[in-house]
Formats: structure tokens, sequence, C-alpha cells
């Protein structure tokens, strides 16, 4: 067998990595490290096991106390979680390690992890007896309790501190463009053909608000992020067992809330998921409405609409040298599409469970980073591409002039307006099909019967004029 490894390449080199996420997007896509790596999986566990330890000991039926010392020292071994801690916990799932066989069990190698350090703890004096408090830790948990809550954990704040602030700054770009150009007039196009005049500023001003709207979605969406901890069938059977007398749903409701996540009362072993069904879904309704100005941008990029500055040493084209190509937009579009393919899949899956419970949305959540990455690079790209377009306004008003057929509709609404039953049959037989001129239109002006000020009314009009109340719309962007 041939052997194609690169002399010298480390398998931790960003060249070396097998997805673009961790390779040649790397830089773009580590602010969500924090929230999607193994090791934020890991530290998310140990919190939840060190919370759920000292919530444990605080009911008066169980046979442990915490004082504040054992408490902050808990709470600091999820603080000061470090890359030996989670390489610690690595080395007890899959090789063994500190007196422990391999656990090739991802949650309860935490739990052996969480011994270590209660030995530690107790070494400096913070606890009085490690060991009494080994039974405690995971008691009468299933995995799903704890990894349930920890991805809801890493997923809040990766969508509240790293997208949401990315797609605001594409929304103030947006908005930017919107209340500059606010009176840019621009030909439309409906159906890819010549519609009456808007401004620049105009359009710009409904992505800027859709962008808003769907923003907001995504902000409810992700508080109403919810989390389980009832057991291996959501029964609580286990704790109802060990201790009949106590509410275990209050302290279920009572903990997840105090993770600042909503509570599911009821599940099998699975939370049920629609809570990340729905979040994935909006995050799908940001990604649209910047899919369609991806693909707008483009074009009027094409139509010469949108010009680009020119970054100093950058390529366009291989072989074209005064080629400036819509690269950020076409990025963007990739990425998003992608990003979209991934969390319609992941809606779909995490919302399905065999019976009780089954695996196979265990290795499925582990891609949820992925999606939010694609997400991410692509709402970057978008604000570049933003930010290098300049509004061409003499190319807008070059093809508004050569396009005067388009007063039509105004021509036609004011004969309407003066009481002319074949309005627009006499605006249809002028410029249908034809190449007309604002001349042909004054032709046609000069024989209507109608009054001298109505007649001025008309050969005032022109296209670039005949942009309604486009400009005012602008302040209709929500806040």
């Amino acid at each position: 067998m041939t052997d194609h490894a690169i002399s010298g390449l480390s398998r931790s080199d960003p060249l070396a990595a097998v997805s673009p996420l961790d390779g040649r997007y790397a830089s773009r896509t580590a602010p969500l490290s924090p929230y999607a790596s193994e090791a934020a999986l890991m530290r998310a566990r140990t919190r939840v096991e060190v919370e759920y330890l000292i919530e444990l000991a605080a009911l008066d039926a169980t046979p442990i106390a915490l004082d504040d010392d054992a408490e902050a020292g808990l709470r600091d071994v999820v603080e000061e979680f470090s890359a030996e801690d989670a390489r610690l916990i690595k080395a007890l799932e899959v090789e063994g390690a500190e007196g422990y066989a391999a656990t090739n069990h991802d949650v309860k190698a935490v739990e052996y992890f969480l011994r270590v350090r209660l030995d530690g703890l107790d070494e400096s004096g913070a606890i009085a007896d490690a060991e009494a408090l080994y039974p405690w830790i995971h008691f009468g948990l299933t995995s799903e309790d704890v990894n349930n809550l920890a991805h809801r954990l890493l997923l809040k704040p990766a969508v509240s501190e790293v997208l949401v602030p990315a797609v605001r700054e594409v929304r103030d770009a947006l908005v930017d463009l919107a209340q500059e150009h606010r009176e840019t007039p621009m030909l439309a196009r409906t159906h890819g053909q010549p519609a009456t005049p808007t401004t620049f500023g105009k359009e710009m001003a409904v992505y800027a608000s859709r962008l808003g709207r769907a923003l907001g979605r995504v902000v409810v969406a992700n508080g109403d992020l919810s989390g389980k901890l009832a057991g291996a069938s959501g029964a609580y059977a286990a704790h109802d067992a060990a201790y009949p007398d106590v509410d275990w749903r209050a302290f279920s409701r009572s903990f997840v809330h105090g993770l600042d996540l909503e509570h599911t009362p009821l599940a099998t072993q699975v939370n049920p998921c629609d809570d990340l069904a729905a979040l994935f879904d909006a995050l799908r309704g940001v990604n649209n409405v910047l899919l369609d100005l991806d693909l707008d941008a483009w074009l009027y990029v094409s139509d010469r609409y949108l010009g680009q500055r020119a970054v100093e040493g950058e390529t366009g084209s291989s072989t074209m040298p005064h080629k400036v190509n819509p690269i950020d937009f076409e990025n963007s579009e990739g990425n998003l599409s992608k990003a979209n393919s991934d969390l319609t899949f992941l809606g779909d899956y995490v919302t399905s469970s065999r019976l009780q419970r089954d695996l196979s949305d265990s290795t499925v959540k582990r891609n949820v980073g992925a999606a939010l990455a694609h997400c991410l690079i692509g709402y970057g790209k978008a604000e570049s591409g933003l930010a290098k377009v300049v509004p061409n306004e003499a190319v807008m008003r070059e093809e508004l002039a050569a396009t005067p057929e388009v007063i039509g509709e105004a021509v036609q609404t004011i004969l309407r307006r003066e009481g002319d039953t074949d309005a627009y049959e006499r605006v249809k037989e002028l410029t249908r099909g034809r190449s007309v001129t604002l001349e042909d239109f004054r032709e046609l002006f000069a024989d209507l019967d109608v009054d001298e000020d109505v007649r001025e009314e008309l050969r005032e009009l022109t296209p670039a004029g005949y942009v309604g109340v486009a400009d005012d719309l602008v302040d209709e962007i929500d806040e």
C-alpha cells in the first residue's frame, strides 16, 4: 500500500485537518471551540456532575454534607478545568489511568475523574472524606441525564455569545447601507424583468428587517432550551427506590432551572429534543434570509449595480487579472447551504428515538458544532462581502434612464384616477413588447383628454423619480 502521509506534517497541524472547519477556516471557527470541542463537552459534563453532587448533599435525606469550602473546591474543578484534565478524562476512557481500568464510556470517565479530583481536595483539606462521596457522584443518573444538560449548557452560549453577535454585525452593515443609500434610485426586477423602480437603501432595509425578525426567533428558541433529569426511563425510578419521600420532580425542576435551562418534566431516557429542533429551524430562518441576500448581492455585482473594493495584493482570477470576484457572497452561500443541510438533518434526527433509548443520536449530536461553524463562516463572509461593496449610483441611474417604460404603471394609475376606463390598455398598446422613450410618452400625453395640470403631472414623471416613499420606508426597519 502506498504511504500518502506528508512528511513532517503533524496531525495537529490545521493543514492536516480532515475538515475545513478546523483546517482552512480554523481561525474563523475558533470562537466556537470553547463550546463545540470534545474538551468543552467534558468540562460541561463535569459541571453537571459537580452541581448535582452539591444539590444531593443539600438534601436532608442524604447522609452527606458539603460545607462552603467543599462546595468552592468542587466548583473550582470546573472553573479551573484544563487541558490536563481533559487528557486525564480521555485516558480514563480509552486506556485507563490513576488505578482505573479503561471505561470505554465517556460519561463514566468523568465520574472517575471526579473521584481523582476529590482525592486531591481531600489531601488539601477542602473536604474531609473523599471516598465517602464516591457513591454520590452520578447517583441515580443515566448518562443521558448528564449529556442532555451538558450539550445545552454549551449550545446556549455558543448561540448567544458567538452566532447572535455575528448575525447582528451583518444586520448592522445592512442598516448602514440602507440609511446611506435610502434615496439612491434603482431599477427593480420582478420575474427578472424591469419593474417599478425602488431605492437601493430600501432593498437593503428589507433584508435588515427580515434578518432582525429571524434573529429574534433564534433568541427566543435559544432561551427555551430545556433539560431533563429523570433517570433511565424518565420515571425517577432509581431515585424513588432509594428515597421515596423526596420530591424528585421538584428536585429535578429546581436543579435544571439552576443551570439556566427550562425543565422537561416528561421524557423517556432521552430528552425529546424538540427544543433543539426549534432552535435549528430558527437558525435556518436566519440562514435563508442571508442566502437570499447572497444571491441578490451576486446579481447586483453582475449587473454592475455594486462595485467591489479591491484588496491590495489579492488575486481575483488566476488567469484574468482584471477580475474582482464576489467570492465572499459565494463563500457565504456555500457555507450557509451546508449549514442548512446539517441543521435540517439534526432537527429531524434528534427528535426521534427507538422506544425509550437508542444510541444513534449520541454521535449525531457531536456534529452540532460543525453546523454552527458553517453558520459562523457564512455570517462572517456575508459581512465581509457587504463591507467591500460600493453601490454604483451612476450605473443605476443610467439603466433607469434607458428603461422609461417603467413609468407606465404610474401613467395608467393617474389616468384611472381621472376616470379613464381604457387607461391600462392605452399604456399597454404603447409599451408592451416595444422600445419606447419618454418622448413617446409625451406624445401620448399630448393626445389625452385631460386637464392641463394632469398633463403636466404626467410630463414630470421620470423613472428615477418614480420610487414612491421608498426612502421613508427605510425608517421601518425593526429594532
